[in-house]
């Protein structure tokens, strides 16, 4: 009888039908037509943003009936608090060392020291949107928001943490029926099954999307506008690789797996955020693959929503970055107690930066605007023709984050399958065939389709 990797079972699958290689053809068809013909490349912008809007339609459903269905299975308040507060703490952590790093980077190399810009000088106009957003904003603001005013309202307006707060609350309420329950929490698993389905179906359009969304990026702000400011995106995506590879490198290593093999095992992910520059992107199709990887259900249900608006790593190092480059480019002298103070204030007003494009100059605009002046809130204008070159960095630190956050939480709270783990990053598809099996025929792993047909 042949196994599952026996020569009969196993086909090999043409490199160039892989979602990473077309992603990445895409990818360099996107910067051609971008950088030879911009004008084209700016009309292409309807593709990325068409791609972005078909995953964000299919969010808030998803991290509904997957957080219901995590927790009513786990039957325990207890462990769904244990495995809250596990996550929020070490939200929080890395989180700081993100902006700690990020303020040491931007301290040390200084890349806006010595443009003497005159804020006077400044055309506003480009981030008046923007700077409108982000005037009323307030902690107490954010944390209101995160009630819905209707539970329709919050699903209408693809409100993350108003939907997962909701989902908690009624995945909690179902534990106390027990058995009476069953038939719909399985009927809710099955739902999710479907949807995911459809996230199979999207994410054929994944190449296209990334096509669309840097072709734009390439056309509309050039890479030649770009000379006086590229030196703070060197020290951007030197620092974003620094904590990558040196404390999510090393958080991974304390909890037995190897960073780079874990890189690999997501590389398709960390493919279509680089092109769509949204971590958005891939949340659904991120979960799936941590659950494989043999992160438990109800783990990866709580601590991915939760760590999309609370364990954002890019995010707060972009946000750190940002603002003592403004002050340095504006000539704002800033004491190690202020610059700490915006530190304070940034562990705060991160958590509501949105992992979607723009959402993150909301914030900072948000933040500069709560310092009395103290930083020109008109030096977002020199950030704005490179945000969109800075957002790959952040959105793809993100993604790695909180795919180590899960594994990390996982394995704290004994949800994580070691050995299972150890072969899916090895390769070795043999003990998960019959999980892989099926996110393979949905389209989610198409490397899992070697082993999509087997004998027993």
């Amino acid at each position: 009888m042949p196994t599952i990797f026996g020569e009969s079972a196993v086909k090999q699958i043409p490199f160039y039908t892989k979602l990473y290689f077309q992603v990445l053809m895409g990818i360099a068809i996107g910067i051609t037509v971008g950088f030879l013909a911009p004008e084209i490349g700016v009309q292409m912008k309807p593709l990325g943003d068409s791609f972005i809007k078909f995953i964000k339609m299919m969010i808030s459903p998803i991290i509904f009936v997957t957080v219901v269905v995590g927790i009513a299975k786990m039957g325990d308040l207890k462990e769904v608090g244990r495995v809250g507060l596990k996550s929020i703490l070490y939200f929080e952590l890395v989180s700081t060392i993100a902006m700690v790093i990020g303020l040491i980077i931007v301290n040390v190399f200084q890349p806006g020291s010595g443009m003497h810009v005159d804020v006077k000088t400044l055309d506003v106009h480009s981030i008046s949107t923007y700077t409108s957003s982000a005037q009323h904003a307030s902690t107490v603001d954010f944390l209101m928001n995160i009630i819905p005013t209707t539970v329709v309202d919050a699903f209408a307006k693809g409100e993350t943490l108003q939907v997962l707060l909701f989902a908690i609350m009624f995945g909690m309420s179902l534990t106390f029926f027990g058995d009476k329950v069953k038939p719909l929490i399985d009927g809710l698993d099955m739902i999710s099954n479907g949807l995911f389905g459809v996230i199979g179906i999207i994410m054929k359009l994944a190449p296209i999307g990334a096509f669309g969304a840097i072709a734009f990026t390439i056309g509309k702000y050039g890479i030649g506008s770009l000379k006086q400011l590229s030196f703070l995106m060197v020290c951007m995506y030197a620092t974003c690789v620094l904590f990558i590879f040196g404390v999510l490198g090393l958080i991974a290593k304390l909890n037995g797996f190897n960073i780079f093999k874990f890189l690999n095992y997501i590389r398709e992910e960390i493919f279509i955020v680089l092109g769509t520059s949204t971590s958005e992107s891939v949340l659904p199709r991120l979960m799936v693959k941590l659950e494989k990887l043999g992160c438990q259900k109800s783990v990866v249900g709580l601590v991915i929503p939760t760590g999309y608006s609370f364990n954002l790593d890019g995010t707060s190092i972009y946000l750190t970055m940002a603002a003592i480059f403004i002050a340095q480019a504006t000539d704002v002298d800033l004491t190690l107690g202020e610059q700490l103070g915006i530190l304070g204030i940034l562990l705060l007003t991160s958590k509501g930066a949105a992992s979607v494009v723009g959402a993150s100059f909301v914030t900072l605009a948000a933040t500069l605007a709560s310092m009395n002046g103290k930083i020109p809130v008109e030096g977002l204008v020199l950030l704005v023709g490179i945000d969109r070159f800075m957002a790959e960095a952040r959105s793809i630190t993100n993604v790695i984050g909180n795919a180590v956050a899960t594994v990390v939480v996982s394995n704290w709270d004994g949800a994580l399958d070691r050995e299972r783990m150890s072969k899916v990053l090895d390769g070795d598809f043999t003990e998960v065939a019959d999980d892989v099996l099926q996110a393979g025929e949905a389209g989610l792993l198409p490397e899992a389709a070697p082993v999509a047909r087997y004998h027993r």
